[in-house]
């Protein structure tokens, strides 16, 4: 049976369209990080861009891409495991690359990595969630990456300590640290999440025992902070560890008023 390529025709309207692909796939990778073996389940967004003279792409080639790195990644030698998220993302271009003619590829990952803390006072291990997201972007030869963290962290608001006889509010503060650079730079996302987690007033903990909830509010309130300033400490700890494009977000999620409140700032290093 003969099947027609239609996506190789020329479109009516011939523009160049710079993303076009598929968006929320889910499906399961492994990483291989330290001799340490991690499972995800990432969420997957991969685009291409198309010519002025085709009228569209096979995503199912793109699909077929993912699916061809996982496997890659998931073969009896554990080693041959792919050693970070944006390895497997540059594993999946690669695949494209073969498939797909285009100028401009990127694979973005969403997940979440899972990291062992210790409480602050009994000593207890508490496996903490963290939302992050990795692409890589390749442009003709140009190769570069983006990672970004997501951590939660809370606040003590200095002002109303200062004018209140030492008592205040707190509250739960968000903060995105995002860096883009090039991709042979080595920054992995356990530094990125270190760098955001320590900035706020206090870390907050999945798992808190009595001893550690006290320990958390001491250091909460000896360490006093604006949502501005979680968002200059970000800024200044990731400038001195990492290089490229950096961009940092903070939201507080105010407990006296019904707005939040944010902060953000850039820079490139």
């Amino acid at each position: 049976m003969r099947f027609y390529e239609t996506q190789e025709e020329p479109p009516d309207i011939k523009e160049r369209l710079h993303r076009v692909g598929i968006t929320n796939l889910r499906t399961v990778a492994k990483i291989n990080w330290k001799g340490r073996v991690y499972t995800f389940i990432p969420t997957f967004e991969v685009t291409i861009d198309v010519p002025e003279d085709k009228k569209g792409i096979h995503m199912s080639r793109l699909v077929e891409s993912i699916t061809e790195a996982m496997s890659e990644a998931v073969e009896e030698e554990v080693m041959l495991s792919h050693t970070s998220l944006e390895e497997l993302a540059l594993a999946v271009i690669r695949r494209i690359e073969k498939k797909h003619r285009h100028r401009r590829a990127e694979v973005w990952i969403r997940t979440h990595l899972i990291l062992e803390k210790t409480t602050p006072a009994s000593g207890r291990t508490s496996l903490e969630p963290y939302d992050v997201e990795v692409g890589v972007i390749k442009e003709y030869e140009k190769l570069e990456k983006v990672l970004r963290v997501t951590v939660i962290g809370n606040t003590v608001c200095p002002h109303a300590m200062a004018n209140n006889d030492g008592r205040t509010h707190i509250q739960r503060a968000v903060a995105t640290l995002e860096v883009r650079t090039d991709f042979g730079e080595d920054i992995t996302l356990e530094d990125m999440i270190e760098v955001v987690e320590s900035s706020f007033s206090s870390p907050t903990y999945t798992l808190l025992k009595t001893m550690d909830e006290n320990a958390v509010v001491q250091k909460m309130y000896e360490n006093p902070k604006f949502v501005e300033d979680v968002a200059r400490e970000i800024l200044a700890k990731a400038k001195e560890r990492f290089r490229g494009k950096i961009h940092v977000k903070v939201t507080s999620h105010e407990s006296i008023h019904k707005h939040d409140v944010i902060a953000e700032t850039w820079a490139l290093v």
